[in-house]
């Protein structure tokens, strides 16, 4: 291969596109959990994989920070994901609410959720 092969090369390879994150936009993410904690390790790296997905995460500790939260809401859609005690509290709450596309519970006792 001649020099002038091997910097064609290196000027096609740099021109190929990276593939870029796709973000999620007009969406919001509530997460409700009353044990939430930025400094906990676990947290924090759940709420940095969240944050690459979805533009706007916002985090709440109890239900009413919740439903201010969605009352505030004028075009996006919003998903809101809570522990099993505060969805017992939370789903009753919200129904009505047209932004709010989906509640997903996370909690070990699955059978106390199934409708």
């Amino acid at each position: 291969m001649s020099g002038s092969d091997s910097n064609q090369n290196a000027a096609a390879s740099s021109n190929i596109r990276q593939p870029r994150q796709r973000m999620a936009q007009n969406y919001l993410l509530i997460w409700v959990d009353a044990s939430i904690d930025e400094a906990d390790e676990d947290c924090h790296n759940t709420l940095a994989q969240l944050k690459n997905v979805i533009n706007d995460v916002n985090l709440c500790t109890e239900s009413d920070q919740c439903i201010e939260a969605l009352n505030k809401v004028d075009k996006e859609h919003v998903f809101v994901i809570t522990s099993g005690s505060l969805g017992q509290h939370l789903v009753p709450k919200t129904h009505g609410i047209s932004q709010l596309d989906a509640i997903y519970i996370f909690c070990g006792n699955k059978s106390s959720h199934d409708g």
